[in-house]
């Protein structure tokens, strides 16, 4: 009998390679509660992974049990004293945490080999557990919960938060005709088409979807569900600044098909319509490339500030800021984006400048006259939008609008019912 050890954070688990077979004799088996295995290929040290996985998972605790799966990457393995805060904090709230390590290279192969771990962790799972529902965030996770439906009978959650394969052709990662840009869609294909449920950030992304030639009557059961944020956590706090000047805020990652470039053209050209303006950068470890490109732009220090912040500074940087900035490359991929940023501003009652062609955020800007969306980088464009930022940020109400927006389009007590739903329908069938 072949064996083969899987090491991870927490537990060191010799898998069976027969444990296939064994599984697939015990499918009729009784659940003695609602319990979920959640798959993340983010890690929860990262600021997304708290905002975005952990903090729906801490409310959908709350009477059932819910597995957590994550990859965590080596740089913030390192931060021990954070890791044993965070996994108390974790597992105060009832939720049982299994951390794999993040391999990033060599790319294919560090992947595949986090794919058959996730596998033989998640198998072992399922099998000792009696778990019901894998709920799988985008599409490594997902790869990995087929694997585990179709070895187990689970009920698989699809949330794929994007498409993904499209992101990393307009990233510039990939090209389109290249095999694993082919090889992705076809297992988005299956992603689709095989879940029980699906869950799209967009109403745009679901519009998408059902021009797919596959899809036809066969769109599996869907909900839309923006990217939240704990609007308790990032709420408007006014204050009094000691520095009366203008502080433009952009936060989160640059490059790839965010367009740091035209930020900065758009705060240059600010400059002449306000002199005082500050650029506030928060941004966690591309300061290199930032700098060099402020050097490019012929930015000094004097108008810029870059820094870093963990999740919960964040709000207190936001709360210095008079509106939010950010742009992205348009491109079909973005139908499906829903910025987490956009809800952070909002929830911090800051208007935002960036562009259309991405999600609903167009609409939801205008429709709540909260920000602006410009279809192009030309300068009167530019300076148009600029000014209407500058009146929005004047006007006493617009910190009241963008904080009654973000209540309406980002609140994650909604979204967290909105998840309890499915895990119930689900757990019904």
């Amino acid at each position: 009998m072949q064996k083969k050890s899987v090491k991870y954070n927490y537990f060191i688990i010799k898998v069976d390679m027969n444990i296939i077979n064994d599984l697939k004799d015990n499918l009729k088996i009784h659940y003695p509660e609602q319990s979920v295995l959640y798959i993340s290929y983010d890690g929860m040290m990262e600021p997304l992974g708290q905002s975005q996985v952990l903090a729906y998972l801490k409310k959908l605790s709350i009477g059932r049990k819910i597995y957590l799966l994550s990859y965590e990457k080596s740089i913030d393995l390192l931060k021990q004293n954070e890791f044993e805060i965070l996994k108390n904090e974790i597992e105060t709230s009832g939720i049982n945490w299994i951390s794999l390590s993040y391999h990033r290279s060599p790319s294919v192969l560090a992947t595949s080999w986090d794919i058959v771990c996730g596998i033989f962790v998640s198998l072992w799972l399922v099998f000792k557990y009696r778990i019901r529902i894998v709920h799988a965030r985008s599409y490594v996770p997902s790869l990995i919960a087929l694997v585990i439906r179709r070895v187990t009978g689970v009920k698989y959650i699809f949330d794929m938060r994007g498409f993904w394969p499209d992101e990393k052709v307009d990233g510039g990662s990939w090209r389109k005709n290249s095999i694993l840009y082919k090889i992705t869609k076809s297992l988005e294909r299956r992603f689709i088409l095989e879940s029980d449920h699906l869950v799209s950030l967009t109403q745009a992304g679901i519009r998408a979807i059902n021009y797919f030639d596959y899809i036809s009557d066969n769109m599996p059961p869907y909900t839309v569900i923006s990217t939240c944020a704990d609007l308790r956590h990032f709420s408007h706090s006014p204050i009094s600044k000691s520095n009366k000047s203008f502080v433009l805020g952009y936060i989160g990652t640059v490059g790839g098909y965010y367009m740091f470039d035209e930020v900065l053209s758009c705060f240059a050209m600010l400059k002449n319509l306000q002199a005082d303006a500050r650029l506030l950068i928060v941004n966690r470890d591309q300061h290199d490339y930032i700098k060099n490109r402020l050097v490019a732009f012929g930015l000094p220090d004097s108008m810029v500030e870059l820094t870093s912040a963990n999740h919960h500074e964040m709000p207190i940087y936001i709360s210095r800021m008079d509106a939010g900035i950010f742009f992205y490359r348009p491109s079909f991929s973005k139908l499906a984006t829903a910025p987490t940023r956009l809800a952070e501003f909002l929830g911090c009652g800051k208007p935002c400048l960036t562009n259309t062609g991405v999600g609903d955020m167009t609409e939801v800007l205008e429709s709540e006259d909260v920000g602006v969306a410009i279809k192009s980088f030309d300068k009167e464009s530019i300076s148009d939008a600029l000014n209407k930022i500058l009146a929005m940020v004047s006007n006493r109400k617009t910190p009241e609008k963008c904080v009654k927006a973000a209540h309406h389009y980002f609140s994650l007590d909604s979204g967290v019912r909105k998840y309890s739903k499915i895990y119930d329908d689900l757990s019904c069938i």
